[in-house]
């Protein structure tokens, strides 16, 4: 017994030593987490502009504001139940008021909409600009020329939607092929690299406008809808629980040019949460708005 005693001991001040070292230390240089605060969940899904706003709100929270983050992946349709069901703390990119109304009209009761982030945002169906195109209408007058096919995104997102009602009604001969917003920009580059036709569901902002030169086809039957606006929206009982997250939230807002500044940082890196800490701390005056008197 003694002998095990001694082993204890010995583990216990092994384990003192290694929190000594440790102590005071910050991934990438942010702060400490906070241990009372709670752990902030951020749902998103894989389109270009909420990688960049997730990531660059988790170097916010992190390194401002003391909370630990944890990103959470998912199609939209479950990420709007899980934000209603509390299991989820927030979400950077609901488009209003076309693209996700069904599921506000589902579930926006118990929801809460911290306001706006970003305005004059667009949908609709994207065509390089040496396609020789600019209606929807035409589509089917070259249906050869796309192999009779869209190339679209995650089959729940509210763009899908809107192109199958589009296909529907401007009587297109097309089908609708669902993926992710990575595969599209993928067989968006391996067309735009071969000068080949391709059309695609495509929204702004997003960094494929500043890399390639693309146009939205002509919508005469308003499917799309007119300019949006993206809105942040939190579990209710978000403000209770996490006062300075709530109040970052409602000051969250970015231009057009900060946003596709952010969104082309954290596309060309690596590692996008590195990314956006760097555009954070290259843009403090930015951030600093964002948050509470207090932080």
């Amino acid at each position: 017994m003694k002998k095990l005693s001694h082993s204890i001991v010995a583990a216990l001040l092994t384990g003192v030593l290694c929190l000594s070292l440790f102590s005071g230390c910050s991934q990438d240089g942010g702060s400490d987490k906070d241990k009372t605060k709670p752990v902030i969940q951020i749902g998103y899904v894989t389109w270009a502009e909420d990688i960049a706003m997730t990531n660059l709100a988790q170097a916010v929270l992190e390194d401002k504001l003391g909370y630990e983050v944890k990103q959470i992946q998912a199609d939209v349709a479950p990420l709007f139940a899980s934000l209603a069901a509390g299991s989820t703390d927030f979400f950077l990119d609901c488009w209003l008021p076309v693209t996700h109304k069904d599921y506000m009209e589902k579930y926006g009761a118990d929801i809460q909409d911290f306001g706006v982030s970003f305005e004059n945002a667009k949908i609709g169906l994207v065509v390089p600009s040496y396609v020789d195109l600019n209606s929807i209408e035409q589509l089917n007058g070259a249906k050869g020329q796309f192999d009779g096919t869209i190339v679209g995104i995650d089959a729940g997102a509210g763009i899908m939607k809107a192109t199958d009602t589009a296909i529907s009604e401007y009587g297109l001969e097309y089908s609708l092929l669902s993926g992710s917003g990575p595969t599209m920009t993928a067989a968006l580059k391996k067309a735009a690299d071969q000068k080949a036709p391709i059309v695609v569901t495509g929204w702004q902002p997003h960094w494929m406008f500043s890399k390639w030169d693309l146009k939205f086809l002509d919508d005469p039957k308003g499917i799309y809808g007119d300019a949006e606006s993206i809105h942040k929206l939190g579990r209710k009982g978000l403000d209770a629980d996490a006062p300075e997250v709530s109040e970052f939230l409602t000051k969250f807002k970015m231009t057009g040019e900060q946003l596709g500044d952010l969104m082309g940082a954290v596309e060309a890196a690596d590692d996008p949460l590195k990314a956006a800490r760097t555009w954070m701390n290259d843009n403090k005056d930015v951030v600093s708005a964002w948050l509470p008197a207090n932080a």
